[in-house]
This record gives C-alpha cells, structure tokens and sequence, in this order.
C-alpha cells in the first residue's frame, strides 16, 4: 500500500508539537521525583501491556465460546463460562489499578508543575514584569501572555491529564494493534476475484480492509475537525478574560458602588461573556460536524466485518465462532488504527494547551532574564550615575540623572501628575526593568506604596507580611497599631478577614505605616502614604516616621501633592517638564523643601 504522503507544513507542525511536550513534560521526569515519577510511568505501561494480553485471551474465548454454542456443546459452553470469569476478574483488576495509578502519575504531575510554575512566576519579579510587558509594543506574538492565573491553575492540570490519557492511548493502541493484526491476518484468508478476465489473490483481505477503513477515517477527521484547535485556544482564552473581569469587579467592588457603575460592569461582563458564548457556538458546531462523522464512522465499523467475512461463513468455509473473533479481532485492528478518529477532540485540546503552556513558559523565562541595565549597589545612603529610566513603550522619561541623599536628610520628590514620580521609586526599589546607569540604594529600606497590599487572613499577618508573623511579639503588634493610630484594631490580631475591602483608605494606609513603624528600617520611601488622612493624623504619622529614621540615622523620601507635606522635609527634587524633542520627557531638579 503506498505511503500517505504528509504536506510539510503539516509535518512541520507536527514535530514542533512534539518537541514543545517533550519540552514540558522532561523536567519533572528529570526532577527529584524521577524515580516516583518513572516507576508510576513503567507500571502504567505494564498494566496497559496487560490490558492488551487480556483482550487477546477475550478474543481466543470468543472463537471457543460461540463454536460451542453452534455446536450445542455444553461440556465446552460451561468449561468457557468459568474461564470468562477468572478472565474478567483479571481484566478488571488491571482496569481499576491502571485508572487508579494513572490518576495518581497525573496528580503528583501537576502538583510538581504547579510549584515548578509558582517558583518561577514568583522569582526575579516575574509576575511583576509579565504585566509590565502588557503595556509594551507587540510584534508579532509577543507581549505579556494573558492570565497567568488560568495557565497555572487550569492549563497545568489540563496539559498532564491529556498528556498521560493520550500517550497511554496511543501506546494502547500500537501494542493492541501488533497484538490482534497477526491474529486478523491468519483469521482473514485470502479473497480471490476476477477483474477484466484476470484473477487476483489478496491475502490478509480482513487486515486491508481494516486499514483502509481506518486511513480514510482519520484523513477524514482530520479535515473535518481541524478549526477546533484554533476554536479551543480562543475559548480558554475568552473564559479567563471573563473570569478576570469578575474577579476585578470584586476587587473594586467600593469603588463600583460608589459610582454607581453596576450598569456599565454588566455592559463589560456581558461582552466578554457574548464572545465567550460566539466562540463556544463556533466550537460547538465543529465539534457536532465531527461527531456526526466519527459517531457514524463508529457504528459502520460494527457491522463492517460482519458485511465482509460473511461470504465465507455462508460457504462453509468458517463457523460461527471463527466469524466472531473475526469481528472482534477487526474491531481490535480498526479501533487501533481510528485511534486518531476517536481522540481528534482531545487532541485539539492538547494542541491549545500546549501552546498556551509553553508561550507562557517562553515569556517567564523572557521575564526572568530581561534585567535592566542599572548596575545597584547596597549602601547607607541613595546616588547615582546618569540614571536613565524609560516606560515598557520605549520612551525614555528621564535621562542622565544624578541623584544624592544622605542619611539624615529628609526629601520630597514633586513633579506634575504622570512624570514619573512613582516609576523613580520602583527604580529605587530596583524592581524597574527599564532603567540603566548606576545606583547605590539604601540595603535597609521600606517602601510604602500608594495601593498598600493586605493578605486575606489573620491581621497579625497583614501586619507583619511578608514576614511571618510569629517573627513578633503580640506587644510589638499592639504597640505598632496604637502609634500607627488604629487602638481599635489592636485587640483584632488573630480576627481573620480581607483586610484590603473592610478598612477604609486612610485606615489601610495608617496599617501600611504601622507595617514601618514594626519593622524600623533605616530608610522610609513613602509614595502618597497619608493621602487619606487628615491633617492631624498627617502630622502625627509623619513625626513618627521622622523620629524613626533620625534615630536610625537614615533618611525619608517622600511623593506628596500636599503643599503640608513639605514641611516634614530639608530638600526637593523636582521633575521638570521638557520641551518636545528632547532625548527625555523629564529632567530632574534640586532646590529646597
């Protein structure tokens, strides 16, 4: 039979397929589970090589079985019933230990990726820079892949669970197929015709048959159900999105209602969710095309050998019992061989697991070694050599600058709304990736953003996150939050609850100060850290976190609007507006507070 010939494109894409699961699937068989891992694996094998050998033997009964009962031997017909039943049990048992150690190689699996995954979206700011990248140019494919969230919790389980059903399948499948087409080969006989005056002898007829049914089959398959892999990429896709945008409407769930904004959210969920539905009517209707052809393919190869080996049980030439394993031995060889057929849904699937798995694989390893040019050095003190800081676009928002501060000096940096003042800090902070030149920073510092971050939990861990909260006293606790001005929290340590939506604004800011006030770093950079309080409380906080770091002898750098603010500070640095056509959009200017 001449060989299927394969477009290149086609095989192309076929071996990156390949490589890119091999990719995947090599560091947890190379892991410090390999051993677990391998075993779990080898007896899968084994048991599926099992399942096979008793599918054999089932096949041999069948031949004894139905000849008995042409032949109306009941001696035989007993003898049979009592081998079925020791070869059921047996088969059973392989069945349930081959889910059961198949279930658990995919669970221990995907808890290795999950981890393998949290470790590295967690390292070098990973997360951090994959949202960065969201707001950078886009060639090609390239940018930020989109929800991290759903590549970790539902492509990680997805990609190993098809991974494992379908390479144990197609193992199945070759080892059933080797196993029975012998079988079928010996079963068919020849099948002899006569075509213009010529008479021809076919070997093996059964085993053709079979491949032919079943290549066309697949080919057909093929055709039919290829946009489902395009269709199952963009429906994972669209149903993230949608989960995001409720997860944010919770997030932001005050600010919602304080708008009023409950119309215009549904305007926006009720989008996301319409694509969501467009793309699963798209899916839907490729996946019925399939269904109608493979459901149909099915049935037809029930009855296939049948249609063919009849002419010779009605000649003589086989009985009963030689007819059924016939049957039984095609639908062994054409099941094999439609193993493509019956699995082109899953494996659609897969496809787009796969991608979406290894795009999000490219982009953190992108992530993870895409560090600045900023050489940053431990110090006492802050200063820099032509510090230049650009935005994920490319534009470059400040140039050449030179900074210096001291320990004991107190700082504002002012600037109009949008020139950088808080980039300034991440770059102080040494988590901008856009920045370059050379910077000494303070080594012991703390940074109070404007969106302070609370976890969900117990306050004692809000308050000393990210250290664990068992690192202080109960009286270090209570004392923070008293000098932090929030008395009323400080018998609530070990009250559980999401901190970040019960307290107001200016509470969670007075908390992130109460956080600085725990912990005494030498350096305090407060980006609007009492824009929600009032001036009293202002005050209070401001002396506190002066009387700090003057005790420690470091220094305060503060981003504030309020003309109040400056007075809690000895000097300014101003970023100035430059005129279009400048190498920067900014520049940076000293003069006192």
């Amino acid at each position: 039979m001449p060989p299927v010939s394969v477009p290149g494109a086609k095989w192309a894409s076929f071996q990156l397929l390949v490589r890119r699961v091999l990719a995947l699937s090599r560091p947890y068989f190379s892991s410090e589970e390999k051993w677990k891992a391998r075993g779990l694996l080898a007896a899968i094998v084994l048991l599926n090589l099992g399942a096979v050998y008793m599918l054999v033997l089932l096949n041999d009964w069948n031949r004894l079985f139905y000849d008995a009962l042409q032949n109306k031997d009941a001696g035989v017909f007993w003898t049979q019933l009592g081998r079925f039943t020791y070869l059921a049990f047996a088969f059973v048992l392989i069945a349930v230990y081959k889910f059961y150690l198949t279930q658990l190689l995919e669970m221990r699996w995907r808890a290795w990726m999950t981890g393998h995954y949290l470790e590295r979206w967690l390292a070098h700011q990973a997360f951090y820079k994959l949202e960065l990248a969201r707001f950078a140019p886009k060639h090609g494919n390239g940018g930020s892949p989109d929800n991290p969230d759903q590549r970790i919790q539902e492509d990680v389980g997805q990609f190993t669970s098809y991974t494992v059903s379908l390479t144990m399948g197609l193992l199945n499948a070759v080892v059933t197929l080797l196993s029975f087409v012998g079988i079928l080969w010996s079963l068919s006989g020849n099948f002899a015709f006569t075509l213009g005056g010529q008479a021809f002898d076919i070997p093996g007829f059964m085993v053709w048959a079979a491949v032919l049914y079943s290549v066309a089959g697949s080919v057909a398959s093929h055709y039919i159900g290829r946009p489902q892999i395009r269709l199952n990429f963009e429906q994972q896709r669209r149903e993230a999105d949608f989960r995001h945008h409720m997860v944010r409407v919770r997030e932001f769930s005050e600010s919602i209602a304080l708008d009023r904004g409950e119309p215009a959210e549904r305007v926006q969920l009720e989008r996301r969710f319409a694509g969501v539905l467009r793309n699963f009517l798209a899916l839907l209707k490729a996946q019925k095309n399939l269904t109608w052809f493979t459901v149909g393919f099915g049935q037809a190869a029930v009855v296939f050998p049948f249609i063919v080996a009849a002419p010779r049980f009605f000649s003589g030439a086989i009985q009963l019992g030689e007819l059924m394993q016939i049957a039984s031995a095609f639908g062994q060889v054409q099941g094999s061989l439609s193993w493509f057929v019956d699995n082109y849904s899953s494996l659609a699937t897969w496809r787009a697991t796969t991608d979406r798995l290894t795009s999000f694989e490219e982009a953190m390893t992108t992530a993870a070694t895409a560090n600045s040019a900023l050489t940053a050095t431990d110090s006492i003190a802050i200063g820099s050599t032509d510090l230049t800081i650009a935005l994920p676009t490319g534009d470059t928002l400040l140039a050449g600058a030179v900074l210096r501060a001291r320990g004991g000096e107190r700082i504002l940096l002012s600037g109009p709304s949008g020139s950088g003042k808080s980039t300034l800090f991440r770059t102080l902070a040494g988590i901008w990736p856009f920045a370059q030149g050379h910077l000494e920073r303070p080594a012991d510092a703390m940074f109070i953003p404007q969106r302070p971050y609370f976890p969900n939990g117990p306050l004692r861990d809000a308050l000393a996150y990210p250290e664990p909260a068992s690192h202080y006293a109960d009286a270090a606790l209570q004392q923070a939050l008293h000098e932090a001005l929030l008395p009323q929290l400080a018998s609530q340590l070990d009250q559980a609850d999401a901190w970040s939506q019960k307290l107001s604004g200016g509470e969670q800011q007075r908390l992130a100060i109460a956080r600085v006030l725990l912990k005494k770093p030498q350096w305090v950079f407060a980006d609007e850290a009492t824009s929600a309080l009032d001036a009293a409380a202002e005050t209070a906080l401001y002396q506190r976190l002066l009387a700090l770091v003057s005790e420690r002898q470091g220094g305060l750098v503060s981003i504030a609007h309020r003309p109040s603010v400056a007075a809690f500070h000895t000097r300014q640095w101003v970023l100035v507006p430059q005129s279009q056509g400048d190498a920067a959009r900014f520049t940076l200017c000293e003069k006192p507070a």
